[in-house]
C-alpha cells in the first residue's frame, strides 16, 4: 500500500511548551511525537535567529496531505480557516522575533490536489537549485522570516510530476478562501515585500497532465514590454504585482503551448541567482518592486 505524508506537526523547547501548558494545552515533546510515529526533520526551523529550537515532523498514512500553506499575519488566516485547513498552533518563529508563522495543510481530494509523498527543510540557500531540479517544490515564505537567521524554508515531494495550469494574483484577501476551495496554491510571499502598498500574492493550480499546462510565464515592467507581450497574445493576470506602492505597473503574463511548466518561486536571495540558473532553472531578471524601495525579487520558472 502507497503511503503519504498525512500528518505534521512541530516540537517546541521545554520554554515553549511550558507557556502553551498554562494556556492549557496539552504537551508535546518529542517523545510524544515519535511515541505516535512521527518522523523528526533533523532541522531546526529557528536556524541562526537565536530563538527557540524548534523542529517539524511527519507521519507516513494511507491519506494524504496536498496542500501545505504558511501564513505570516492574521489576515492570511481567514482563507486558510474557511476552507478547511488544519493549523498546527505552533509559532515558528518563537523566541526569534520575526513574524508570527503557522504551518498549515489540507487533505484535498480534488482535480488539483496531488499526495505529497516526501517533505524536507533545507537551511543554505546554496542546496535550493538542486532540489528545484530534482523535483521537489519550495515553500515561497522563509521561516525565519524578519529575522536575522537563515533562510529556511519547506520543500515537498509529490507522487507524480505537477505542472502549473493557472495563474492568478490577488491585492486583497477577500477572496483566498474561495480560492483555496478552487485548489489554489498561494506563493506565501507579499509581492510587495518592504514597499508599502498591497499585500500582493500569486496563486497558481497544479496539474498532473501536461497538455492543460502553462508553457510560458513572463513579466512586465514598463509599457514598452506591456504592449509587446499583447502583440504575442499573451494572456494578463489582471492584478499589478506592485498595487499601490508607487512603483511601476508590474503583471504576469502567461501562454499555452509546449515545454510546461512544473513549478515557479519567489526568490529574494540574490547571492543564488547564477546557482539557480545553471540548474537550469529561469530566472526573470525583473524586479517585481521595480520604481519602490522593497525587496528586490525575482520570478523564477522550472521547466
Amino acid at each position: 500500500m502507497t503511503t503519504y505524508i498525512s500528518e505534521l506537526d512541530v516540537s517546541l523547547n521545554a520554554a515553549e511548551e511550558q507557556m502553551l501548558q498554562s494556556d492549557g494545552f496539552n504537551k508535546i515533546n518529542e517523545l510524544d511525537l515519535k511515541q505516535r510515529g512521527f518522523n523528526k526533520i533533523n532541522v531546526n526551523l529557528n536556524e541562526g535567529a537565536g530563538g527557540y529550537d524548534i523542529y517539524l515532523w511527519y507521519k507516513n498514512g494511507p491519506l494524504a496531505i496536498t496542500k501545505v500553506q504558511v501564513s505570516f499575519n492574521y489576515e492570511m488566516t481567514v482563507g486558510l480557516t474557511k476552507a478547511g485547513y488544519t493549523k498546527i498552533e505552533k509559532d515558528l518563529n518563537a523566541g526569534a522575533g520575526g513574524s508570527y508563522l503557522y504551518i498549515w495543510f489540507l487533505k484535498g481530494s480534488g482535480e488539483f490536489d496531488t499526495p505529497i509523498v516526501d517533505i524536507g527543510v533545507t537551511t543554505d540557500a546554496t542546496n535550493e537549485a538542486e532540489k528545484f531540479a530534482s523535483g521537489w517544490q519550495r515553500l515561497a515564505c522563509d521561516l525565519n522570516r524578519n529575522t536575522e537567521g537563515n533562510c529556511i524554508h519547506v520543500w515537498l515531494k509529490r507522487e507524480e510530476q505537477t505542472y502549473i495550469c493557472d495563474v492568478i494574483a490577488t491585492d486583497s484577501y477577500g477572496s483566498d478562501s474561495d480560492y483555496f476551495q478552487k485548489g489554489y496554491i498561494r506563493v506565501d510571499e507579499n509581492t510587495n515585500r518592504g514597499a508599502g502598498g498591497a499585500y500582493v500574492f500569486i496563486w497558481y493550480r497544479q496539474t498532473t497532465d501536461p497538455e492543460k499546462a502553462l508553457k510560458d510565464l513572463q513579466v512586465s515592467i514598463t509599457d514598452s514590454q506591456h504592449q509587446e507581450y499583447q502583440k504575442q497574445d499573451y494572456q494578463r493576470v489582471v492584478v499589478d504585482l506592485n498595487q499601490g506602492t508607487g512603483g511601476n505597473q508590474v503583471f504576469l503574463w502567461y501562454k499555452k503551448r509546449s515545454n510546461p511548466i512544473k513549478a515557479i518561486a519567489l526568490l529574494l536571495n540574490q547571492d543564488v541567482v547564477k546557482e539557480y540558473q545553471e540548474a537550469g532553472i529561469n530566472v526573470i531578471l525583473r524586479n517585481l518592486n521595480v520604481g519602490n524601495k522593497g525587496s528586490v525579487e525575482h520570478l523564477c520558472v522550472y521547466q
